[in-house]
């Protein structure tokens, strides 16, 4: 198995776009330890889960470490799954059509574990943000109600519900590593993408040593600027409100989910029917599994304009985001709605193009 990555061969051309794959490889193994090592300390009563993790901050020998490594990894994660999906988009790397699937898959699985993961610490933002979130069921015709109440385990978000986002949050990581087994099979066998898009198989290098030293001068980098974030600003990507225990009689004023969901929060909230709404957030994310079917053009003004396309797609992504942080009023509403409505009509051009 070794021998086999070492000796894979690879396009000559492969840039440092190609590191995200492998630094995802290693933050998710850093997710799962901090975090198994995390719920050794954890309680998921409602009475206990706010105190089980400011006790592991505190009094916990290195917890606060084990804290602070597991918060800002998920927001280091989940910038390198945009930065990895950003690369496979502007690059055409959906053309390897099993590989893509399997990994948009994996990016829903890891943003149910991120959710749930922010309930655990049960303060004001993880209880209203659940209260939210999990009300968005409600919107399924006929059996919403119910199944609402059924992940509850009652008629609000309270000690079940904790209980079972804990669980889940501790195993769907595992079915989350199964998929990166896929996904990486699936590479293998079809190969990697290269910028200048061509199909040679005389163009190409062992993995090892070209791709590993790069691999690994990536991961210096990156695990300089996260142990940079974790060390001197570790509350950076925290919400203040979240350092309140969870109180359902007081509402924040302002909920909104963590920054890497913000841009489908914008979109959910743009549209005033709920049911609407919860739509066109889906399918904002499951929009993305339709890729492989567009058009491979071969003409160089398609493919420009595919190009230019696909930066305007992250300039969308990125003023959605800072439009769902923003309050849902005048002026903020009437953006949110016109930048929703851009990034619809936008993956669709890209898709005809």
């Amino acid at each position: 198995m070794k021998d086999a990555l070492m000796k894979l061969p690879c396009p000559s051309s492969i840039s440092y776009m190609w590191n995200f794959g492998s630094l995802l490889g290693i933050f998710l193994g850093v997710q799962i330890i901090s975090g198994l090592m995390l719920s050794m300390h954890y309680s998921s009563s409602i009475d206990l889960a706010f105190d089980s993790v400011t006790r592991a901050n505190d009094d916990v020998y290195w917890g606060w470490t084990l804290r602070y490594i597991h918060a800002n990894g998920a927001t280091f994660f989940f910038l390198f799954i945009y930065m990895h999906i950003a690369r496979g988009l502007y690059y055409m790397s959906f053309s390897y059509t099993m590989v893509w699937l399997v990994g948009i898959v994996m990016f829903l699985v890891f943003m149910g574990v991120a959710f749930m993961g922010y309930v655990l610490p049960w303060g004001q933002m993880s209880y209203w943000g659940a209260t939210v979130i999990t009300n968005l069921i409600s919107a399924v015709p006929i059996f919403g109600g119910m199944i609402v109440e059924w992940v509850w385990g009652g008629f609000s978000v309270s000690e079940p519900t904790l209980t079972r986002f804990f669980s889940f949050h501790f195993l769907l990581p595992f079915v989350g590593l199964m998929l990166v087994g896929i996904h990486l099979m699936f590479l293998h066998e079809t190969g990697s993408k290269n910028p200048l898009g061509l199909m040679m198989n005389s163009d190409k290098i062992f993995f090892h040593p070209f791709f590993t030293v790069k691999d690994i001068l990536g991961v210096l980098v990156a695990g300089f600027f996260f142990l940079f974030v974790c060390t001197t600003c570790p509350f950076a990507f925290m919400d203040p409100d979240n350092f309140i225990e969870a109180n359902p009689l007081v509402t924040p004023v302002h909920i909104q989910p963590e920054w890497y969901f913000l841009f489908a929060y914008a979109i959910l909230r743009s549209i005033p029917s709920k049911l609407g709404g919860v739509t066109a957030m889906v399918l904002s994310i499951v929009i993305m599994l339709l890729f492989p079917l567009m058009k491979k053009s071969k003409n160089m003004m398609s493919s420009k304009l595919y190009e230019i396309l696909c930066i305007n797609y992250f300039m969308i992504f990125l003023l959605l985001t800072w439009v769902g942080s923003l309050p849902v009023e005048t002026p903020f509403f009437e953006i949110g709605q016109l930048i929703s409505l851009t990034y619809f009509v936008n993956i669709f051009l890209m898709m005809l193009t």
